[in-house]
């Protein structure tokens, strides 16, 4: 390494946030990124450790210790060409992935780890700004069609890689702009749009075809997920225009909470509310807009989708917001040694928190679990609550905890459980016990379902998980589908 003693010399830095007051007055990006010269002495710190955990820890495999090398000796384009190497999005992860690799990083065993992400995040951004990041068509078409279903991370890096190796792939997508989740559910105060459309831009002039407002199969009339498909394709018609077809979609029935109550109006999932304001921010006109102006907000779900109903409530600028998670509140700080180079459960603050805390708003609660929703003419005014603890491995109620806090607005947040199970039913694909796609992994015949020529990748397979595993599935499905339709496959697994 350049600097084999300069996790020894330097300590972490961070990366700064704007001022709350002036970050809450809009849904813009508020970190403040490394300078070149932070940058350089942030990848200092990466030490010679012989066995780069986090390697390991980030689910592309990015080869981190060779790319902070390469800042650190202000090489900053050959930087961009390792870190794409494995990640065909950085500015996404750079920005909201929870930085895996960190919690594996050496330094981290038992000093703070190298800031690996910030680092990711300078890159990137420095490629953009420099014209770096440019189409990278192929050379040479090999005449075969690939469909991909579902233009969220997965699918995105999916379609790009198949591209790139001369197939002609069309991305399908039932909303009505590329992105998945991180168009409607991640709020653009943590990522802005215009690193998707840079992306799409790039797609396209890869030869990727786009085809956005499309559904394939059919929609449940049922379903609480938004759905903005103007347009209607057969799955046998796709199976019959393209050599194969990959799914990408997400997991996208949000977990409900079947209590008293839960018919009052007031109660929403998160994806019922955080889509519609990046709609807004889009400049979309949308009649009736669910908002936390003036309310009680209570969520429920102590997760990322939660912390960004939290965020958003505060910047609607809601009475209050109260957070419930039914799981114990964790140690501040882990226990390195146990748990170490593995994610660690430990208490976490986002930006979020902190925001609506230096307002006065915030109260988090944790072991909290919800009982019943209180109402007067239809309408959800509070709920009821009680404490849990777990005792000989099962959750039990703590006898006299029971509480009742006003709501105007309940948001529920405790995660996705399944893909819309329609599209699955379309192909008439196998799915595993948690409504998943089956579709294994394995070297030979990967990301295949038991559909002649139908793969599947990302939660659609693998259930609710983070964008850098969307990505991870998305080339190494790509890989598979390659290799399905040449015999072989010259795209990194």
């Amino acid at each position: 390494m350049g600097k084999i003693t300069g996790f020894m010399e330097h300590e972490r830095i961070e990366e700064g946030y704007k001022p709350v007051a002036e970050r809450l007055k809009n849904y813009g990006e508020f970190v403040i990124g490394l300078t070149e010269e932070q940058a350089k002495t942030q990848a200092s710190r990466c030490m010679d450790c012989g066995t780069p955990f986090c390697n390991s820890g980030c689910p592309v495999n990015n080869i981190i210790p060779d790319f902070n090398d390469l800042v650190y000796q202000g090489d900053w384009k050959n930087a961009i060409e390792v870190l794409h190497s494995t990640n065909n999005f950085p500015e996404f992860t750079g920005r909201i992935c929870p930085a895996p690799c960190e919690a594996a990083c050496v330094v981290n065993f038992n000093d703070d780890a190298v800031g690996i992400k910030s680092i990711e995040h300078a890159i990137i951004d420095r490629a953009w700004a420099e014209g770096w990041v440019t189409p990278r068509p192929a050379k040479v078409k090999t005449g075969k069609k690939v469909a991909v279903i579902g233009a969220g991370p997965a699918g995105l890096a999916a379609a790009q890689q198949l591209a790139r190796v001369g197939h002609d792939v069309t991305l399908f997508e039932k909303n009505d702009r590329v992105g998945g989740l991180l168009r409607y559910g991640i709020p653009d105060f943590k990522m802005e749009k215009t690193h998707i459309d840079r992306r799409v831009k790039q797609l396209e002039a890869e030869g990727v075809t786009i085809r956005t407002s499309t559904l394939i199969g059919t929609w449940p009339k049922d379903s609480k997920v938004i759905n903005w498909a103007k347009e209607t394709i057969s799955a046998d018609q796709l199976k019959n225009d393209f050599d194969a077809v990959l799914m990408t979609g997400g997991s996208e029935q949000s977990r409900d909470l079947p209590v008293t109550g839960r018919d009052l109006g007031g109660i929403h999932f998160a994806m019922e509310f955080l889509p519609l304001q990046n709609k807004v921010n889009a400049g979309d006109k949308i009649k009736d807009q669910l908002r936390a102006d003036g309310k009680h907000v209570i969520v429920i779900g102590g997760g990322d989708t939660g912390s960004d109903c939290v965020g958003t409530s505060t910047r609607h600028g809601a009475a209050s917001v109260t957070q419930f998670e039914v799981m114990p509140e964790p140690p501040e700080k882990e226990n390195k040694p146990m748990i170490w180079p593995y994610w660690p459960m430990k208490l976490r603050t986002s930006s979020s928190h902190e925001e609506s805390a230096e307002k006065g708003l915030l109260h988090r609660e944790f072991a909290v679990s919800t009982k019943a929703f209180i109402g007067e003419k239809g309408q959800v005014t509070g709920l009821k609550t009680v404490h849990v603890e777990f005792k000989d491995g099962k959750m039990v109620e703590v006898p006299g905890t029971e509480k009742e806090y006003k709501a105007d607005l309940v948001l529920l947040a405790m995660g996705f459980v399944n893909p819309v199970a329609s599209v699955l039913e379309a192909f008439g694909v196998d799915k595993d016990a948690r409504g998943n796609v089956k579709a294994s992994t394995d070297f030979i015949g990967g990301y295949a379902t038991n559909v002649s020529k139908v793969f599947a990748a990302g939660d659609i397979r693998r259930g609710q998980s983070l964008v850098v595993w969307a990505i991870r599935e998305g080339r190494q499905a790509a890989r598979a589908v390659d290799e399905f339709l040449m015999g072989a496959s010259d795209l990194p697994r």
